[in-house]
């Protein structure tokens, strides 16, 4: 399936030693892509417990003075989020580009990787009729150097295709993919982004 003569073999054929580059990578697009959304109350901010439970002495138990103390039940919460968290992972440019060119390198060697071009008028039965003539069934990656209305409106009812700009291809994107189209427009995009090395 894959048209490796046309490929550039330094980005579609690099040394792949193991996958640990991958692996951070793919880790790092799902932590960047995370939002701090989950929030708790602490015992100052849930409602109630303004008044003593029982008086401090006499009565043989525990002395308490709120029953929003954490150990209650329908008390605050300890050490819980608090929507401020950043879980953020770092990856270089250059190693970023690295893990793309090994995820492709291994997309390529899967024989994954499809260099065809999709004309469409902005029907998704031309989008669908492409797809079952190449016998494309499971998770499609579409590369394009520039999105085009057409092909975006085509598309975006097909449950299993996705359309991305090969500038903002990710190892994500490439790992998940068991089918990764390509224009012909697309490639020299990709080869000159990812065979640029970081000063």
């Amino acid at each position: 399936m894959a048209e490796s003569t046309k490929l550039p073999k330094d980005i579609f054929a690099v040394d792949v030693p193991n996958h640990e580059l991958l692996k951070l990578a793919y880790d790092s697009y799902l932590a960047n892509a995370r939002l701090a959304s989950a929030t708790t109350k602490q015992r100052g901010e849930v409602s109630g417990g303004g008044k003593k439970p029982w008086k401090q002495k006499g009565t043989g138990r525990a002395r308490f003075g709120s029953s929003r103390n954490p150990i209650w039940r329908g008390g605050g919460v300890v050490f819980g989020p608090r929507g401020n968290e950043n879980y953020t992972k770092k990856l270089s440019k250059t190693a970023k580009k690295v893990a793309i060119r090994q995820a492709l390198t291994v997309a390529n060697e899967a024989k994954k990787i499809v260099v065809k071009d999709i004309k469409t008028t902005g029907k998704t039965k031309e989008v669908a009729t492409f797809l079952a003539d190449n016998k494309l069934e499971r998770r499609v990656l579409i590369v394009v150097d520039e999105k085009t209305p057409e092909l975006m409106r085509a598309s975006n009812n097909i449950q299993n295709v996705l359309v991305i700009r090969a500038s903002y291809l990710s190892v994500y994107h490439i790992l998940n993919a068991d089918t990764i189209v390509m224009t012909p427009k697309a490639l020299p995009v990709i080869t000159e982004w990812l065979s640029k090395e970081e000063a």
